[in-house]
């Protein structure tokens, strides 16, 4: 961390600790509720009309022509003619990739961008009228579950493993139908099934069938195969 991220970061931390009245912060938390429905709001709105979608996840620091970027739009291609939309994060990396497989396949691009400290700038590949920015990051992510037949997970970090995780915490909850969670490119995934296999399930902390609740290909045909598989057993709808 640089110095001066290093003191805005201590100063963010004074400031929230200053003293506050209980009419400052009832104020400030009501003018919060409003936004965070705004944001339900538009997100519902604008999404509940585009059809079948597929999220996908990713770094958003893979560089253009990357393996992985490359893998990403054409996952999002060979979705995109088979009548699914994408969705994504909105910003750079593995998720302008998808969008960019979405646009040029003539399909719907949606991107779910969220305000950053460091500001993430949209893409370029997303459908202008389907471009949602959020400041929560919990009211996105329902965005993404709601409205997605599936989850392709591409190599990323901490906010992608949020994103998977999460959303098999769902389905293992059934608080959301169950839907494919597809992780593409074993050579970067196994180290993480190995560890979900011989330490939460030996330790019985999931159950086997749990470690059913997606599936590791290396593929793009891979990917787009297990989610047309499931789909010829179950309808299409919002998964809450």
């Amino acid at each position: 961390m640089y110095r001066d991220e290093a003191l805005s970061e201590e100063e963010s931390i004074r400031d929230a600790f200053k003293p506050k009245t209980w009419q400052e912060i009832k104020t400030k938390d009501s003018w919060e509720i409003f936004q965070i429905m705004s944001e339900f709001v538009q997100g519902f709105d604008k999404l509940s009309s585009i059809g079948p979608c597929v999220t996908i996840f990713g770094s958003a620091r893979a560089k253009p022509g990357s393996k992985h970027y490359k893998l990403a739009e054409e996952v999002a291609y060979l979705l995109t003619k088979k009548g699914f939309g994408i969705i994504t994060g909105g910003g750079p990396g593995i998720m302008e990739a998808a969008n960019k497989g979405a646009h040029f396949a003539g399909g719907n691009s949606v991107g779910l961008n969220i305000e950053l400290p460091h500001e993430q700038k949209p893409n370029e590949f997303i459908d202008p009228d389907k471009l949602i920015s959020f400041k929560h990051f919990f009211s996105r992510k329902v965005m993404f579950i709601k409205y997605a037949q599936g989850y392709i997970v591409l190599p990323g970090g901490f906010g992608t493993c949020d994103e998977m995780f999460e959303a098999l915490t769902l389905i293992q909850t059934k608080k959301s139908l169950r839907f494919p969670i597809v992780l593409i490119d074993k050579s970067y995934y196994s180290g993480l099934i190995e560890w979900i296999n011989n330490t939460l399930l030996a330790n019985g902390y999931i159950s086997d069938a749990d470690c059913k609740l997606f599936t590791l290909v290396d593929t793009p045909e891979e990917a787009v195969d297990v989610i047309e598989n499931f789909y010829q057993k179950y309808d299409l709808k919002p998964n809450f």
